[in-house]
C-alpha cells in the first residue's frame, strides 16, 4: 500500500490479524439477494483491467485518499498481462458500473480493491467472485482487513502466522480462475444451487 496517490513508493503489511472472505458460504444479504436475482448487471472478467484498476484509485466522497499509487497500478498491469491479477467486471448499458480486481496465485486470491459506479456494482461482482474462485478451486480469499462492508459477507479474522501456514499449503495447488469452459450465469447458478 502506498500513503497516497502521489507517493513514489509502496510498503508491505503484515497486520496480526488477517482478514478472510467465505468462498462457499458468503453471507449474501437479502436486499442484495434480490438485486442479483435481477440480473441489473452484465458480468465480465479482465475485459478492462486498467479501467478498473483506475476506477478503483480515483478518489471519492469518504475516500478522497487512495492507498493505489502509479507503481502499484504498474505493477498489477504486468501481473495482469501475466496472468496472475484479475478483475471481475459489472457492465449495464454498454458501460463498466464497478467491479474488482486482486492477485490469484495457486488456491490464493487476494482480493485488493472495488469500485462502484453505479449503486450494487463492486457488491455483485464480489458474489460473482466468490461463485467464480468456487468453481474455480480456490481456498482461500485473502481481504487483508476488514470493515463494515465486508463483515455483511461474513469476513473475519484470523492470526497472520495462521494465515501464512495455510497459503504456503494453498499456493502451490493449482485452481482455475477463467472458466473458459463456463460463462458467467453457469458459475453463477452453480454456486447458488450448492449454497
Amino acid at each position: 500500500m502506498a500513503e497516497n496517490a502521489e507517493d513514489e513508493a509502496f510498503n508491505f503489511y503484515r497486520p496480526d490479524m488477517r482478514g478472510l472472505l467465505p468462498i462457499k458460504d458468503l453471507h449474501i444479504p437479502k436486499r442484495l439477494l434480490k438485486t442479483l436475482k435481477q440480473n441489473t448487471f452484465e458480468i465480465k472478467i479482465n475485459t478492462v483491467f486498467e479501467e478498473v484498476i483506475d476506477g478503483c484509485a480515483k478518489s471519492a466522497k469518504g475516500r478522497e485518499n487512495t492507498w493505489i499509487n502509479a507503481p502499484i497500478r504498474d505493477v498489477f498491469i504486468q501481473l495482469h498481462e501475466m496472468g496472475f491479477a484479475h478483475s471481475v467486471e459489472c457492465w449495464k448499458d454498454g458501460k463498466l458500473a464497478g467491479g474488482l480486481y486482486g492477485l490469484a496465485i495457486g488456491r490464493v486470491f487476494c482480493g485488493e480493491s472495488m469500485v462502484s459506479f453505479e449503486k450494487d456494482a463492486s457488491k455483485i461482482a464480489l458474489i460473482h467472485l466468490a461463485a467464480r474462485l468456487h468453481a474455480g478451486g480456490f481456498k482461500i480469499l485473502d481481504t487483508q482487513f476488514i470493515n463494515k462492508h465486508l463483515k455483511q459477507f461474513g469476513a473475519y479474522e484470523i492470526p497472520q502466522e495462521e494465515y501464512e501456514q495455510a497459503i504456503q499449503k494453498e499456493m502451490q495447488k493449482p485452481a482455475d480462475f477463467t472458466l473458459e469452459k463456463m460463462d458467467t450465469k453457469e458459475i453463477l447458478n452453480t454456486y447458488m444451487a450448492n449454497r
